[in-house]
């Protein structure tokens, strides 16, 4: 084992909190602020990276450089959550040990509250403190048995046998401080495997001569969607029944306590039953054995003349019908529409029939379905994939889905299928590939074989998902249940770097395997030649020595109607007629919005409906944005980029964001016009200033756009090759070159090098 150590500015510092971190990178940062961010400060943070594979060694390793109260601990291997925490012991200090799980938070004034309640009750061996349950869709649900902390936390200081209720509480390590030199005295540690919670809990509190209990939540407990690990269906369950081995042997090794065997039993039984009837954990070809090891198990550690418990049928209760609707019956008075209604419906109806029909048939195992930003162009991740499955798996099919009016459309002989045409619904039934940068609609049926690649369509600044359960702006009611829905039906989700696995992780919890590849549709750029670049202006027709700036303004939850967030005309006239200006609006706007023209100064152009965003991109010298994600992908350029950020404030405020834009920056970020205009009049927009931010930010959010993103897709997804190209790390990158540069020295570039 490897440590940091940073001291906590304290000898002995009151308490020693102890956090073991596998796997959980999404929820890291919300855990280690959430202790950081307390009042009370008398206390060292000891992070413990049982050997994650994801990125919690290096967000470990940022904070104990960041505060001197973090301890960051590398195992050398995986060990888990049990000895994790007995790592993080042997190197406590503090007077007081807490445990905290990496992915929940402790609430604001915890620390503080705790810390009161210890001196209240003059040092006592434990303090047993509230908790509730957070969940994935915003709600927070209160402990089941908060009532029994409320009766014990009126009788002050007391051993369990003055409140055996206590016992009925959760196994869990986290919802209480443990005094060290209790725990040290009898040589209290945690075991190895599954419900290693159970053989610390019970002995722990049988064993505390005094207990306090601390009325007040002070941890959210998070409740994952995919469950927590005694949720994955294993023969690891079997763990139970040694882990209770290890309850009884305490008792054994201490006689004066063999009055708690009785309720210990019955705890035991209980929980033996909850595994066997919790579906997903036993492998069904394990239950029998399970029940005849309960059965061993029980009969054995059961208490002379105690009752046997009663077993039950090991049957899950089934949950209550939701009632029906009621049928309403259309007035007479709509006459007149019936005829319309009925023809709606009977299309419908025949629709559904011909959907189910031809989920009857086979599914064809050439065929690939694309799509991306609901149905409305051939274009992004989608686009980028097809042309590359295009050369590397000749044999495929593709089908698009497009709307009549969308903005660009696929290569000639490419078959496309309107969105709930026969055409469309044959597609959904009997294509093998689905590949989406949006979702594809609820009412599709995802069949067993059928195999659906969510691109994304950039990098989340702002919150996505059930991460806008806080945000009500932003969601818009958005159903976070039937968005959930569709989110199972993924099985790969592609991401461009680390972050946003994270992120993704977050916003969509579900069971998706995470490719982390790159995004296809930035090949183009990390591969762009001089030639390219001076294609792209020459279409544009921008003239020779002309400085170019992209304007891509995001969208805005908080706005009824689209707003110019500037100026562009005043702007334009005072940058000069040495630049010109592309105007892109969101896709979500009316694109006629902005007006092409000059204003006595700069040029200024309405590329809205220009089919490739890619070629905007190269030719621009500058990208000007706010809080959209094309500042992810013109990165890959190495070109400058100016945040406006005028309302930074209210747009996290309502749509909530995942990262300060103002502090880590891709280059110069001003808040009001007038920064902004000069900015571009003493030429900051392209000084170091900029190019330091950029170097960083290109470090974090371009990891994985080395220019073969679509060809690693589609050696995975389509041609079932597990050893892809490995990704080449960005410093080895050949820098696509600016406007007017000329080529650089030959490079092997990454399009060119030997394939796998």
């Amino acid at each position: 084992m490897t440590q940091t150590h940073s001291s906590s500015g304290s000898e002995v510092p009151l308490f020693s909190i102890i956090v073991p971190t596998y796997k959980v990178q999404a929820f890291l940062r919300d855990c280690l602020d959430s202790v950081l961010e307390q009042s009370f400060r008398d206390y060292e943070l000891l992070v413990v990276n049982d050997c994650s594979p994801d990125g919690c060694g290096a967000i470990i390793d940022d904070y104990a450089k960041a505060d001197p109260r973090v301890v960051a601990m590398h195992l050398e291997q995986n060990v888990g959550l049990g000895r994790a925490r007995n790592a993080g012991m042997a190197r406590a200090k503090g007077r007081y040990l807490l445990f905290l799980d990496s992915d929940d938070t402790m609430l604001p004034g915890s620390l503080q509250a705790i810390a009161r309640r210890i001196e209240e009750a003059e040092n006592p061996d434990l303090v047993v403190f509230d908790y509730s349950r957070t969940h994935w869709d915003g709600r927070i649900t209160p402990n089941a048995r908060a009532d029994v902390l409320a009766k014990a936390a009126k009788q002050g200081v007391f051993a369990l046998k003055d409140q055996p209720e206590l016992l009925n509480l959760l196994q869990v390590a986290w919802n209480k401080a443990y005094r060290r030199d209790f725990i040290e005295q009898w040589g209290f540690q945690y075991p190895s495997g599954y419900y290693e919670d159970t053989p610390w809990t019970y002995p722990v509190m049988i064993a505390a001569e005094t207990i306090a209990v601390l009325d007040r939540v002070c941890v959210y407990y998070r409740q994952r969607r995919q469950g927590s690990i005694l949720h994955s269906t294993s023969r690891k369950h079997f763990d139970v029944f040694d882990q209770y081995d290890l309850v009884f042997a305490f008792l054994d090794e201490n006689p004066r306590f063999d009055e708690y065997r009785g309720a210990l039993y019955e705890r035991m039984v209980n929980h033996f039953r909850v595994v066997d009837v919790s579906p997903g954990r036993l492998p069904d070809d394990a239950r029998a054995e399970f029940r005849e090891r309960w059965a061993e198990a029980e009969g054995r550690l059961r208490p002379e003349g105690h009752p046997a418990a009663p077993r039950g049928k090991g049957q899950m209760i089934p949950a209550k019908h939701r009632e029906k609707a009621r049928k309403t019956v259309r007035s007479l008075k709509q006459k007149k529409s019936v005829p319309a209604k009925l023809k709606k419906k009977l299309r419908k109806r025949v629709l559904q029939a011909y959907y189910r029909a031809q989920r009857l048939l086979p599914v064809q195992q050439d065929v690939a379905v694309f799509a991306a930003y609901w149905n409305g162009s051939y274009s992004c991740n989608p686009a980028a994939i097809h042309e590359k499955m295009k050369e590397l798996a000749p044999g495929m099919k593709a089908v698009w889905i497009l709307k009549n009016d969308a903005t660009s459309r696929p290569p000639k002989g490419v078959p496309t299928v309107h969105p709930g045409s026969l055409g469309f619904w044959k597609a959904m039934a009997r294509g093998k590939y689905f590949v989406n940068n949006v979702n594809f609609p609820p009412s599709v049926v995802k069949r067993p074989g059928q195999v659906h690649l969510q691109t994304h369509h950039g990098t989340p600044l702002k919150r996505m998902g059930v991460d806008l359960a806080d945000y009500p702006v932003g969601r818009r009611g958005m159903n976070l249940v039937r968005l959930m829905d569709r989110v199972d039906r993924w099985d790969y989700s592609l991401t461009s770097n680390s972050f946003s696995t994270a992120a993704w992780d977050r916003a969509y919890p579900s069971y998706y395997e995470a490719l982390e590849y790159g995004y296809p549709r930035n090949d183009q750029l990390v591969n762009a030649s001089a030639a390219d670049v001076a294609a792209a202006r020459k279409k544009l027709g921008i003239a020779e020595g002309t400085k170019v700036i992209l304007y891509t303004p995001t969208h805005r939850d908080y706005h009824d109607a689209p707003k110019q967030m500037l100026d562009l005309e005043k702007f334009a006239e005072t940058v000069g007629s040495e630049f010109t200006l592309l105007v892109r609006a969101h896709y979500f706007y009316d694109q006629s919005l902005l007006a092409s023209g000059s204003a006595g100064g700069a040029r200024l152009v309405d590329v809205s409906s220009y089919p490739s965003v890619e070629e905007l991109y190269l030719a621009a010298d500058c990208l000007l944005t706010d809080y959209s994600s094309v500042m992810f992908d013109y990165a890959n350029l190495d070109r400058p980029i100016v945040i406006y950020a005028n309302d930074w404030e209210v747009y996290r405020t309502t749509r909530g964001t995942y990262f300060d834009i103002t502090v880590d920056t891709p280059g110069v970020t001003v808040q009001t016009e007038e920064e902004l205009l000069e900015v571009f009049t003493s030429g900051r927009w392209n000084g170091p200033e900029s190019d330091a931010a950029r170097a960083e930010f290109r470090r974090t959010f371009c990891e994985f756009d080395d220019g073969r993103a679509a060809e690693r897709v589609v050696r995975k997804v389509f041609l079932g090759q597990n050893e892809v190209p490995p990704v080449l790390p960005i410093g080895e990158r050949p820098v696509p070159p600016r406007p007017g540069q000329q080529p650089l020295a030959e490079v092997t570039r990454p399009r060119d090098r030997e394939t796998v």
